[in-house]
């Protein structure tokens, strides 16, 4: 799993700006319609998962990642259901949100677990999970919240995975060039 991530240390550098520049857009256009929120989390979820689908794929000669695999394919799922039902009610639309940051945060502290054999520093992606999963229990707790309050949610979550992403990428990237010094990759 090591040398998958190390190699495409990019690819998590690109999921966790596209999250940033989700994050900051919330926060930008605060009087942000349903609909608008509907297209934004649809197309985030869809490239997110599309992204973290292509790495768990990438290199399926030594071994398919599951973990990352399952959360693209989570991401996917969230995008393309979000697209189909384009009316979905802000209740329903907050409960879909809900379960894919919690399924997405179990799936990341549960690769963070894995992590935690090969590398130190493992908490990053670990932190990350328990992001997501406070994010959608949060969620599920408070489901009567505006939507001016679930789009800056939204906002300050993206913001947050996506610093932990491009922070872990770049941690990656300095362990892959370690272990290229090494002769270890």
């Amino acid at each position: 799993m090591l040398g998958l991530l190390t190699r495409n240390w990019w690819v998590l550098a690109v999921r966790g700006l596209l999250a940033v520049i989700f994050g900051f857009l919330a926060f930008v256009w605060p009087e942000i319609t349903l609909g608008v929120l509907v297209i934004l989390f649809g197309a985030y979820a869809l490239v997110d998962g599309l992204f973290a689908a292509i790495t768990a794929l990438a290199d399926r000669r030594t071994s398919t990642d599951w973990g990352i695999l399952l959360q693209g394919i989570a991401g996917i799922g969230a995008g393309v259901l979000t697209f189909i039902w384009p009316r979905v009610t802000a209740l329903v639309l907050l409960y879909l949100i809900a379960v894919w940051a919690l399924v997405t945060g179990v799936l990341e502290i549960f690769a963070a677990i894995q992590l935690r054999k090969e590398i130190k520093g493992e908490w990053v992606l670990g932190l990350s999970g328990i992001a997501s999963v406070l994010f959608g229990l949060l969620l599920v707790i408070r489901p009567g919240s505006g939507v001016l309050a679930l789009v800056w949610l939204i906002g300050a979550y993206a913001i947050l995975f996506g610093a932990l992403l491009i922070l872990l990428a770049f941690r990656l990237r300095s362990w892959g060039q370690s272990l290229e010094r090494k002769g270890m990759v």
